[in-house]
């Protein structure tokens, strides 16, 4: 009876089991890359002001896949962050940043009560919805928002930039194990900007 060398062929056999594992953890990995397709929109901002104070109202629309209703029920945390800035426009020189503010919330699936939660990262207040849409909805509305206060505007003309992010968050363990080199789940919106003389 013919036999090969063993040494060769548990080589073989352990590159080959190398080579399916690293195909396994490529497919799932561009399963998580395409999560985040779809619309990412602000579709619209605007200020009021109460009591010397601006409150920013904005209307987001996330996207929203099979893939993402999946990895949120295997225990992946998403961020959504909203962006906005003020800055002063000058006429002879770059404009000037006079506020810089993120507001973040991580939306999670709690799997014994069946319901979706979002969390204010800056307040600890958490709100849980019975679906992912009812979720998405939520955080695509933010009303009253203070991100500034009259005394820091002295005239001229500003300009209000709001855009929207996600991102995935925290991952579970069993995740962390397999996806620890990539970093990159995230999008961002276009910048929705207006003018406001004052």
């Amino acid at each position: 009876m013919l036999r090969g060398d063993p040494t060769r062929d548990g080589v073989t056999r352990g590159s080959l089991l190398g080579v399916a594992c690293l195909l396994a953890l490529g497919v799932f990995g561009l399963a998580f890359a395409d999560a985040l397709d779809g619309i990412l929109e602000v579709h619209s901002a605007y200020v009021n002001i109460d009591k010397g104070v601006f409150m920013l109202h904005a209307r987001v629309e996330y996207p929203v896949s099979p893939v993402i209703r999946g990895a949120l029920r295997d225990g992946v945390t998403l961020t959504f962050d909203l962006e906005a800035r003020v800055d002063r426009d000058r006429r002879y020189w770059v404009s000037s940043n006079i506020v810089d503010l993120t507001l973040r919330r991580e939306l999670n699936y709690h799997a014994v009560s069946d319901r979706y939660v979002v969390k204010d990262t800056k307040s600890g207040d958490q709100l849980s919805f019975p679906t992912l849409d009812e979720a998405l909805d939520y955080l695509g509305r933010v009303d009253a928002w203070p991100i500034l206060v009259e005394p820091q505007l002295d005239g001229g003309n500003y300009t209000i930039s709001v855009r929207a992010g996600v991102r995935r968050g925290h991952l579970p363990a069993s995740l962390r194990a397999i996806l620890f080199w990539t970093d990159d789940w995230a999008r961002v919106s276009e910048w929705y900007s207006w003018s406001l003389p004052v």
